[in-house]
């Protein structure tokens, strides 16, 4: 299949995709994950989908979450590492069980995604999308296009100083914790579990009182987010939902029907929460998808077209994604002589939806249009439609259509 005509349409699409997420962010309530605002998002562009698309099917499914509990962690770590600054006075032995404790919730709930404090938090109803468009013949392979619906609570730190005051204060207060945790265990060392209160000309308390200076900045990050104000998440992550909704739309003007590909449209819900919709997805159609090869592509805030990049290791760099699928972005990319960085999501990166699939054991890549040295709009008041990127979204599209025409050819199966 030759798709050349849709890729001479991108600048078209793009338009398209503006519109559509303008609709959205004008019209329904804040799409915070496990809200109506969500639903709301996931209803309309499933009945887009459905329509206007083409597609044979296009689910709204619905999952149970504790959306809270993804920033929830900050209320157990750091409350656990204050105790303890004020027990390494008297019980240091006390003092690094909690800033152990502390470090272990951060680690696997922020930092691996893990449902570790989930059940302390409001459990509430997150909603995905499953769309699909049949091909004409017998399916050999089938590719989903992915995005997540729903927009985070905003970062004050982020709003305020960027993406260097924002990460500069977690790190700060990352080294506080290790600094008691390290001076705790010397003192133990030294003398024992029982300390009591030490002589101010001591070493280790002096140096104790000199670490003071962290817990301001410990005390801050209670205020790493704002639970009462919702982003409009136009670029994070309207656009990724978008990708796909534009290729099918195209499709479907221009008349095209596929023998033996099948196209579908994931929209997870309430990553901003934890991957919390892929997760549930991946669970609800295990091998399902397993009869032919099946790739999915996995959008997240796709703005600036010299940030277009393809992650080949996600979630704060834990996880692999698909070779094949993410060389395909690639090699599509080269084909139209559009930039496309090969990259990752770093530590303090955070995810996309693509590794909660790639965990699940589907073959997924993610693929960004955002500097991973946080910009201001991202996760603040400025992620706005009057602030997306056209040729960004031209692009992306451009080559995820390429992606498609290169995939129903055969290309890596």
């Amino acid at each position: 299949m030759n798709l050349q005509k849709l890729i001479d349409k991108k600048d078209a699409a793009a338009k398209y995709m503006l519109d559509e997420i303008t609709h959205i962010c004008k019209t329904f309530e804040k799409r915070a994950p496990g809200s109506k605002g969500e639903e709301q998002a996931c209803e309309y562009m499933a009945k887009v989908l459905k329509e206007e698309c083409g597609c044979d099917r296009a689910d709204v499914e619905s999952f149970k979450e504790n959306p809270g509990s993804f920033y929830g962690w900050i209320y157990f770590t750091i409350t656990f590492v204050l105790l303890a600054i004020v027990l390494f006075f008297f019980f240091p032995l006390a003092s690094i069980l909690l800033i152990v404790a502390g470090l272990v919730i951060v680690f696997l709930q922020f930092g691996l995604y893990k449902k570790v404090v989930d059940p302390c938090f409001e459990e509430k109803t997150g909603h995905n999308v499953t769309a699909v468009k049949k091909c004409t013949g017998e399916v050999k392979r089938r590719i989903f296009f992915n995005g997540h619906p729903d927009a985070a609570w905003e970062w004050p730190v982020n709003y305020k100083l960027g993406g260097v005051g924002f990460e500069g204060h977690a790190i700060i207060c990352g080294v506080g914790a290790v600094y008691y945790l390290v001076i705790a265990i010397l003192a133990i060392a030294r003398n024992g579990v029982a300390f009591g209160v030490a002589d101010t000309s001591d070493t280790l308390t002096k140096m104790a009182l000199w670490g003071l200076l962290f817990v301001p900045f410990l005390i801050g990050l209670y205020k790493m987010w704002n639970k009462n104000r919702v982003v409009d998440g136009a670029n994070d992550n309207l656009s990724g939902c978008y990708m796909g909704i534009a290729i099918l739309k195209a499709l479907k003007d221009e008349g095209i029907e596929f023998e033996n590909t099948e196209i579908g449209v994931i929209l997870t819900g309430s990553e901003e929460a934890g991957l919390r919709g892929a997760k549930a997805w991946c669970e609800a159609h295990k091998g399902e998808f397993d009869d032919v090869p099946t790739f999915i592509f996995s959008y997240d805030t796709i703005h600036d077209p010299k940030y277009l990049m393809t992650n080949y290791r996600d979630l704060n760099g834990t996880v692999k994604a698909d070779k094949d699928v993410s060389d395909l972005f690639m090699e599509a990319a080269k084909e139209l002589d559009i930039p496309c960085k090969k990259g990752w999501v770093p530590p303090l990166g955070g995810a996309t939806d693509s590794a909660a699939f790639a965990q699940a054991g589907f073959r997924a890549t993610g693929v960004t249009g955002l500097n991973h040295k946080l910009e201001d709009y991202y996760h603040t008041r400025r992620d706005t439609y009057d602030n997306m990127n056209l040729d960004g979204l031209a692009g992306c599209y451009a080559v995820s259509v390429k992606v498609l025409e290169m995939f129903d050819n055969g290309a890596k199966q």
